[in-house]
């Protein structure tokens, strides 16, 4: 069912997919989810009714129940943490009633908190002034800051950016070059995937070039909406181009014509800056057909999400393209062979194109000399408002964690834990941090996981319990609905750690509890409920001690 209905959705063609109107549909009248809207967007698309309702209530921003929201407040780890979401709410609720204040999760402003978004705009860090003079004349000062600091000299995914015709002078010059040179130095690299998973992108890359077919697609997965990690956020912004040319790079080596970003709805100025800086590149001859007459021809298109963060799962990406429910699909086969439209594509995250450009000047010995022997190249880090100079902190592959905190300043408050890579990633406690390196063996070798690298630091204040009925909730909120572990196996673990806490005569089985959380971590058809066991089983293990009193001795 779900290959027809791929194959329908190409027909329509990517210039005005069926997600996009149904994203206008809801900005035209607050809710796709209304039987006009389904019906005319089912029979438009031959999707029918059940279909098209099925997807468009799997979205934050397309649901009813959002309809009359008019300010949305982060829910995310980082603002939980940073505990001025309570405080925000207060403030907000004297401006507007409860039933107008939704929740959205999460804006990238981790690293001062208080995060919350008003007609389309982010803010964050704001003085009660501030909040009152933007809700009576409607303007405020959405602009945040913070510190961008490169530990690798020279910098490469921090450094200044020179205009167009310097910046692309490297892809000019691969135009002429042979693909096949070009492969060996993608391998000769070692870059691995920063999405997380740290595939090898030449293996990627290749094989989409090898597919069969006249035509393939390059998407740019920018809605990792990982809580604590900022850095898809300050690439799009701050270095825009640097993620274009790593997508053009991709499109001349597999032979694809289209280029998609795919964004965030919750990054309303990422959208604005890329689709600034694609224009920039149409004036200069980049892009089109036939670019600088080479007899490639490229072109590039954003598309804004709606709020699902299983959108960041790489197939659920692929589906919500199509307009179909953004659920996870069983692989194989993979994107690389039968991706968007069922048609190869080659899907990474922002900073991994964002990589491209450091390959095509060092080339790939060069670029390898950069990190470890398997982990290569830079890596940034975001930190979150707990660091005494949070913000984006670029560093070789293999950098002592310890080093990268100690330029941060250190802490600004007493933490007793981190989670590094995102509500999926692993809780390390504090005095861990000293075994580890910002690379992906450091990390998987004792028991955690790089991921994003986004940080978010527990306070001591921070009941690890709670802790952990968040992950639990933020999982289940999230989970697309497809398979039964992830879906039922979240919503089984929150309710177990609620009693818990609700009720002190109410202890949980460790047995059960490690039951539950294998099945998820093994079942599960990707890393969304596959992933959340590990920094529950972190806390478990690190933990014990605190979290003893809510299960059976």
């Amino acid at each position: 069912m779900s290959k027809n209905l791929s194959h329908l959705s190409y027909r329509q063609g990517i210039e005005k997919n069926l997600f996009e109107r149904m994203v206008e549909a809801a900005e035209a009248t607050g809710s796709a989810e209304t039987p006009e809207h389904v019906r005319a967007l089912g029979r438009e698309s031959l999707f029918g009714d059940a279909v098209t309702l099925g997807a468009v209530s799997a979205y934050d921003f397309l649901k009813a129940e959002n309809a009359h929201k008019k300010v949305f407040v982060c829910n995310g780890s980082a603002c939980l943490c940073a505990g001025t979401q309570k405080p925000l709410h207060e403030k907000l609720l004297g401006h507007f009633p409860q039933e107008e204040i939704g929740h959205i999760c999460c804006l990238g402003r981790c690293h001062e908190g208080g995060a919350f978004q008003y007609e389309g705009h982010n803010y964050s860090g704001q003085p009660d002034d501030a909040l009152d003079h933007l809700f009576t004349t409607g303007n405020g000062r959405s602009r945040d800051h913070y510190e961008v600091v490169s530990i690798l000299q020279p910098a490469q995914l921090t450094a200044p950016f020179h205009g167009i015709d310097a910046f692309y002078a490297p892809f000019k010059g691969l135009l002429n070059k042979d693909r096949d040179w070009f492969a060996a130095e993608l391998k000769a690299s070692g870059l691995r995937g920063r999405g997380g998973a740290g595939f090898p992108l030449h293996l990627k890359w290749q094989s989409c070039r090898e597919s069969p077919g006249p035509l393939k697609y390059i998407v740019c997965n920018a809605d990792e909406g990982d809580p604590g990690a900022y850095i898809d956020r300050y690439l799009m912004e701050e270095r825009p181009h640097s993620v274009l040319l790593g997508m053009m790079v991709a499109g001349w080596f597999a032979g694809a014509s289209v280029g998609i970003l795919y964004i965030r709805a919750e990054y309303p100025d990422s959208v604005r800056v890329i689709n600034e800086a694609i224009e920039d590149l149409r004036a200069a001859g980049l892009l089109g057909l036939d670019i600088l007459g080479s007899g490639f021809n490229f072109t590039l298109k954003t598309i804004k999400g709606a709020g699902a963060y299983i959108c960041g799962e790489e197939t659920a990406l692929l589906a919500s393209i199509e307009g179909q429910r953004p659920e996870v699909r069983v692989r194989p086969p993979f994107p690389t062979v039968e991706g968007l439209f069922r048609k190869p594509t080659i899907v990474n995250n922002v900073e991994t194109f964002a990589n491209l450009h450091a390959i095509l000047t060092l080339g790939g010995q060069g670029y390898s000399r950069i990190g470890t022997a398997q982990s290569t190249g830079p890596k940034l880090l975001s930190l979150d408002s707990h660091f005494t100079r949070p913000g984006i902190y670029e560093v070789a592959m293999g950098t002592p964690l310890r080093d990268v905190i100690a330029r941060a300043g250190g802490f600004k408050s007493s933490i007793k834990a981190l989670q590094v890579g995102g509500p999926l990633g692993g809780i390390v406690p504090v005095s861990r941090i000293d075994d580890l390196t910002v690379d992906f063996e450091s990390f998987r070798n004792a028991g955690f996981l790089l991921g994003h690298a986004g940080i978010v630091s527990i306070p001591e204040s921070m009941p690890m319990i709670e802790y952990i009925q968040h992950l639990f909730q933020f999982t289940a909120d999230e989970s697309c609905g497809k398979c039964f572990p992830c879906r039922l196996g979240s919503t089984r673990g929150k309710e177990l750690i609620a009693k818990a806490r609700e009720d002190a005569a109410f202890k949980i089985d460790r047995e059960l509890m490690a039951d539950l959380l294998d099945t998820m971590q093994f079942t599960s058809l990707c890393a969304l409920g596959g992933g959340v066991p590990l920094p529950i089983k972190n806390a478990l293990e690190h933990f014990d001690s605190e979290l003893r009193p809510f299960f059976q001795s």
